[in-house]
């Protein structure tokens, strides 16, 4: 599903992101592992669009979308649930749900994936008409979620989704997510919660300082103390 060979990122005269190379199999959950500043959300953001690399390719589906416009690499298939859920929270939650459809035409389709979301998560039928900056947390992660699920993403990038959550709504994400991915969606999650990341992805890889040292099997990873100590801060 995803291929990224030899990306390459700078912020001016930095380098964040050195000769970055990984892959996301079809159908699969993969979980990028790292500390604050190991360049976790930069990687996510350049898959998005939203940054620019100074080299490398990014193959979704086939098709390269390194340096594309993001509304491009919606289109083509990939959707971002960023850090911090960033809902639009002077809007309603329908409203932010028809948002996540911006790149779609078909009123038809936007309007049944609307209702099949607020099936999936019902506390947004509930609060449909309620503006997205008065919900709690928790109802804003799912918003966030459905709002990109809008977009019919075939890849579903999630930056830290158990952030800022009470454990028990962490484990509600943690079904959601599966839910999804048992009906085929693929997913590169982003995590420091390592138990999230066990609980979900079946590989792993992780960054530090903007490159890639560590992959393989995702248990294997989290339960080394050399890349727990090393490299995530536990």
């Amino acid at each position: 599903m995803l291929e990224v060979e030899h990306l390459k990122v700078w912020y001016g005269p930095t380098e964040v992101l050195a000769d970055v190379s990984f892959v996301v199999p079809a159908g699969k959950v993969v979980a990028l592992l790292g500390g604050n500043g190991s360049g976790k959300t930069t990687l996510l953001n350049t898959l998005s669009g939203l940054i620019r690399p100074r080299a490398g390719r990014v193959m979704l589906a086939g098709s390269d979308t390194a340096g594309l416009a993001p509304d491009r690499i919606v289109k083509l298939g990939l959707a971002q649930v960023p850090q911090g859920r960033e809902v639009f929270a002077a809007l309603s939650v329908e409203e932010n749900l028809e948002l996540g459809a911006a790149t779609r035409r078909e009123r038809d389709g936007i309007a049944a994936d609307k209702r099949e979301l607020m099936a999936l998560f019902p506390v947004l039928a509930e609060r449909r008409k309620r503006r997205a900056g008065s919900l709690s947390g928790g109802e804003q992660q799912q918003l966030a979620i459905a709002r990109a699920l809008m977009s019919r993403p075939r890849l579903l990038l999630m930056d830290e989704p158990s952030a800022g959550l009470a454990p028990v709504l962490v484990e509600r994400m943690v079904e959601t997510v599966r839910t999804l991915n048992a009906r085929g969606l693929t997913i590169l999650l982003v995590e420091q919660n390592v138990g999230v990341a066990a609980a979900l992805a079946e590989s792993a890889y992780v960054l530090q300082n903007g490159a890639i040292v560590h992959s393989g099997p995702a248990h294997a990873l989290i339960n080394s103390r050399d890349v727990l100590a090393s490299y995530l801060g536990r």
